[in-house]
């Protein structure tokens, strides 16, 4: 790319569209123009960017001629739709849907880990499932000193991660609650003011593990390049309004110590340690909300485990921001494209 890029965001009018948007300013991402797209109810909107109103167009197979880098928010079946017309028009796709993940030609990536991968893409790069990115954010450096064989994660997960729609249901459902009215959900399949349950995605009956939890799995090991790690994961939804929190205990090959893993995380990129015991004050996701960097803390021996080599700890970050937006932008940074300009 000669000149600063023309950028797609499909999906613009929604939770991460509107993140994609405030990321970019934010880091100061150079755009020539920004082509703004979402469904056909949305088309003829407005959106505010740099100073400009950008009027939505509608998502078509047509929409990406002459753009350069197409950011993807739209569903799985949008990508699966659209991104293979954009990469013909000649944009790069980043896409946040699970679409393309575990597509064998398709690079996943989070920048902090295997950015390096990035190079190998053939017009669409996938950023990974919010959770798998949350939990491999800080496992990764540990896993660099000391390789990983097993992990097991059970996450808290905020009504962000099932869209703009599912935040307010969370809103306006908690405002019914407090005012003795009865509130029917429409997003979400159970209640989910003051309540939890199960992620809402479909549960394999064999398995009993739903696609929330499978994705984990499997994306880790693609990232990690490792087949054989051993993980277990339990995936729930919280009436929380944005980021993810984690409960993940890993097991490395050789004895490892809380301080040690503190050491290797204090200086990991995109990492922040929030570890007082003192003041009983540990990553929540009223702090990680808005924040770049995943936070860790409640680093602790896992004494379940006597020889040693497990480490129990708590994470907690931003769904919209690294779990989503962030990644994408991050990666289009590094698009050898972009750096070639």
């Amino acid at each position: 790319m000669k000149n600063d890029p023309v950028v797609a965001i499909a999906g613009v009018t929604g939770a991460v569209g509107a993140e994609f948007i405030a990321t970019m300013n934010r880091r100061d991402f150079r755009v020539s123009t920004l082509k703004a797209l979402a469904s056909a109810r949305s088309a003829g909107k407005t959106i505010d960017f740099r100073g400009q109103q950008v009027v939505v167009e509608e998502l078509t197979e047509r929409s990406f001629e002459g753009v350069d880098i197409a950011l993807f928010s739209a569903g799985s079946g949008a990508s699966r739709k659209f991104a293979p017309a954009a990469v013909k028009a000649g944009a790069v796709v980043i896409d946040n849907s699970s679409a393309f993940r575990m597509d064998p030609n398709v690079p996943l990536v989070i920048p902090e880990i295997n950015g390096r991968r990035i190079r190998e893409h053939k017009g669409i790069i996938a950023v990974p499932n919010c959770s798998a990115i949350t939990a491999l954010m800080p496992l990764w450096p540990i896993h660099q000193n000391n390789r990983i064989k097993r992990v097991i994660i059970s996450t808290y997960q905020a009504a962000s991660g099932a869209g703009a729609a599912a935040m307010d249901e969370l809103v306006q459902s908690t405002r019914a609650n407090l005012n003795g009215q009865v509130y029917a959900q429409k997003v979400l399949p159970h209640p989910y003011a003051f309540n939890l349950f199960s992620h809402n995605t479909a549960i394999d009956p064999d398995t009993g593990y739903n696609e929330e939890e499978t994705k984990v799995i499997n994306e880790t090991r693609k990232i990690f390049e490792e087949e054989n790690i051993a993980i277990g994961i339990t995936c729930v939804r919280v009436p929380v309004l944005r980021a993810h929190s984690e409960a993940i205990t890993f097991e490395c090959e050789m004895p490892i110590t809380e301080h040690e893993v503190r050491r290797i995380l204090s200086t990991a990129p995109g990492i922040r340690v929030v570890d007082d015991r003192a003041n009983n004050y540990f990553p929540m996701p009223v702090d990680a909300s808005g924040q770049d960097d995943v936070l860790v803390g409640r680093i602790r021996k896992d004494l379940s485990d006597p020889t040693g080599r497990s480490i129990a700890m708590f994470v907690a970050a931003d769904q919209l921001l690294k779990g989503a937006a962030l990644n994408a932008v991050q990666i289009a940074e590094l698009l050898p494209e972009r750096a070639m300009a």
